[in-house]
């Protein structure tokens, strides 16, 4: 996924210590990243379940799938949808 740095490779390290601090290092930001991207895929499928009022739902920054808000302009309530390239609000009722 890269979305987390890596540690780089460790090239000609001559002290035997300095080698067993580096590869433990590494071992624990490997396990590290796979908590991470494991964490980062559930709540990235993981729907929202915030629900807004607002005036218009344009006030709403970062919309997530699922969300849904009641738009006081138009008396409605909207849910965001997000679905390969259509990302837009629509009416639920």
């Amino acid at each position: 996924m890269a979305r987390y740095p890596e540690i780089p490779m460790a090239y000609d390290i001559k002290n035997e210590e300095v080698q067993k601090a580096y590869d433990e290092l590494s071992r624990w930001a490997a396990t590290l990243t796979l908590e991470l991207d494991t964490r980062d895929a559930q709540v990235d499928s993981t729907p929202s379940t915030n629900i807004y009022s607002v005036v218009t739902v344009s006030n709403i920054g970062a919309p997530r799938a699922g969300d849904i808000a009641y738009s006081a302009s138009t008396g409605k309530f909207k849910g965001y949808v997000s679905t390969g390239a259509t990302q837009a609000w629509e009416n639920l009722n």
